[in-house]
């Protein structure tokens, strides 16, 4: 089964901040829909967007097809990003999905923590983990992946390493112009990477931080019917409409500065599952990276 990338989360959600006040109106139905599947709808982040202070979200990518699939599927792709406006930095720190949790006493892995509870699971797990707090979260399935890079006309990425997937050539140190279906297939190869899944987070950071780009140079990309609908098919939020609107009219500057982490762990293999093991200095480590991302 093909894995989310989970670089479409921060088209939906750069595309809100990118637009500024005047793309604002044209965005409100999409962000309305985006969250009507919510029963409630968190409001802890509106205080701090109210006041344009740092926030950070969970963005989570399911490995499903569709959103009207009865099977949820798991986040195989988790980011915290964090919005500094004052610093004007966003910062992306990958989450391996397969680090080891424990889940009503028993051995399980991150991306599960979705799949036996739902989005907020998600990020009560990570809240503990790292012992830092989110103000939301941003869930997106994979259905809508080609249509959401093809609505933004695409993107150009400079590949770390030479590989060939799903008929695409892509050489290290080149810069390559990607379609919907280009950017699935650089986001998606792991096996052949010599890092593995930290390799392919790589890729998806690097495609966020391309939109991202797209975004200061030509904000009113977003504003097409063709993206609206992309991301109002395929996102859900907890977002509230409030936060949506300070994103759209306070956080443009963190834009200015993408920052890129990753936590890493050790492999290890348990009753015959393969785990990510994080030590303490790593869960440490990227605690101190967030909570300093939002000073």
């Amino acid at each position: 089964m093909k894995k989310i990338l989970l670089w479409i989360l921060g088209i939906a959600l750069v595309g809100i901040i990118g637009v500024g006040a005047t793309g604002y109106y044209f965005v409100e139905k999409t962000t309305s829909k985006v969250h009507s599947n919510d029963v409630t709808l968190s409001k802890r982040s509106d205080t701090k967007t109210n006041a344009g202070q740092p926030v950070a979200y969970l963005l989570l990518g399911t490995d499903t097809g569709s959103l009207g699939r009865t099977d949820k599927g798991r986040t195989d792709t988790m980011i915290v990003m964090v919005l500094n406006p004052k610093t004007q930095t966003t910062t992306m720190i990958s989450l391996e999905r397969d680090t080891l949790i424990h889940i009503n006493g028993n051995y399980a892995k991150l991306n599960a923590a979705y799949a036996y509870g739902d989005a907020q699971a998600a990020v009560d797990e990570v809240n503990q983990l790292l012992n830092i707090k989110l103000d939301g979260y941003l869930l997106v399935n994979m259905g809508g992946l080609q249509k959401l890079v093809d609505a933004v006309g695409g993107v150009t990425v400079t590949s770390p390493l030479t590989f060939s997937y799903e008929g695409y050539n892509f050489t290290q140190n080149q810069s390559a112009s990607l379609d919907g279906n280009g950017a699935l297939a650089f986001s998606r190869m792991r096996y052949d990477d010599p890092e593995g899944d930290y390799g392919r987070q790589i890729r998806q950071q690097l495609v966020i931080q391309s939109i991202m780009n797209k975004m200061k140079t030509n904000p009113t990309s977003v504003l097409s019917t063709t993206f609206l609908n992309a991301v109002s098919d395929n996102v859900r939020s907890d977002v509230s409409l409030t936060s949506a609107k300070n994103l759209a009219l306070k956080y443009k500057p963190a834009a200015e500065n993408i920052k890129r982490d990753q936590m890493k762990g050790t492999g290890e293999m348990i009753d015959g599952v393969s785990y990510q093991t994080i030590s303490n200095d790593e869960f440490n480590r990227v605690h101190t990276e967030v909570t300093n991302a939002l000073k």
